[in-house]
């Protein structure tokens, strides 16, 4: 069966290296894979040169069943899974690096201990991955979901909150409305130029055109900037909190809100049985109930 998805994921990727870092194995795995699926086929799969690869008539023949084949391995393993109730296997999980670094972190310890028979393999990456292409199990996305086929269970929601560091107040000017912002060094997440919407119960909503000096679309990255006093930046309420309790970070206009993001949890239809996938998110969402249900205090 390795073979048999080795050759899937060259079928699908269009290339050797590409299957090779979709299934984590080295690139002469895969390529030994290919060889002895052909050997045991009786059949040349993938023609190879240089710069292309190309699957050959029997090729094509056979990626449209290995996809089929591999789903109901896929789905007699959920199935099978569910109904000893035992989780076990490798998971695959990929996250972006902000919340990887964060709750997802927090968690993994305490999951593992309870659940020994379960390997997680974390890839951490920013982009969207393609979870039926690229053999993941479970993915974290932050912020608007594309309409897809994959399953989504929401996890939380968190605030994005404007910081600054004391330092850079204490030499800036004030800010006791939305509209100070356009003074002051941002640093921006998405573009130069954005709106910052801010609400509050005691006045109408209203948008910030702001110009911002710095694009950096990592929240990592922001925090440890602003730590240094470079200027106003967004965070999510759970990488500022910390650093606001201690002093080294303000909430500016604590008195508005900012904007907010969902978070997610992602997965093929098929993995909906899998007791793996089912108690990796069930634990998610458990901690950031029980991290929501501190800070609400």
């Amino acid at each position: 069966m390795g073979h048999l998805r080795a050759f899937a994921r060259v079928a699908d990727l269009g290339s050797v290296s590409g299957a090779a870092r979709a299934l984590g194995m080295p690139k002469s795995s895969v390529s030994r894979s290919l060889m002895r699926l052909e050997e045991a086929v009786g059949a040349v799969l993938v023609e190879r040169s240089t710069r292309h690869l190309r699957l050959t008539d029997a090729g094509l023949l056979l990626q449209r069943h290995a996809r089929r084949i591999l789903d109901d391995v896929g789905d007699a393993e959920n199935a099978i899974g569910g109904l000893i109730g035992q989780p076990r296997g490798e998971l695959r999980v990929s996250a972006p690096f902000t919340y990887a670094a964060g709750p997802l972190a927090r968690i993994l310890p305490d999951f593992r201990a309870r659940y020994a028979d379960v390997k997680v393999l974390l890839t951490i990456d920013n982009r969207v991955v393609d979870l039926l292409t690229e053999e993941y199990d479970v993915a974290i996305r932050i912020g608007p979901l594309r309409n897809s086929d994959l399953i989504a269970r929401r996890l939380t929601n968190y605030a994005l909150w404007p910081c600054a560091s004391p330092a850079y107040l204490h030499q800036a000017p004030p800010i006791t409305k939305p509209a100070d912002l356009i003074h002051h060094v941002i640093i921006a997440h998405r573009a130069l130029k954005e709106a910052w919407p801010f609400h509050s119960v005691s006045s109408a909503g209203q948008d910030v055109e702001i110009e911002a000096q710095m694009v950096v679309p990592e929240p990592e990255a922001v925090r440890t900037m602003l730590l240094a006093g470079a200027g106003v930046g967004i965070l999510p309420d759970f990488l500022a909190r910390d650093a606001i309790e201690n002093g080294s970070l303000v909430r500016i206009l604590p008195s508005f809100e900012h904007r907010s993001v969902e978070v997610h949890a992602l997965y093929p239809s098929h993995r909906s049985l899998s007791a793996k996938v089912r108690v990796f998110i069930d634990a998610l969402a458990a901690d950031l109930h029980a991290a929501e249900s501190r800070t609400s205090r």
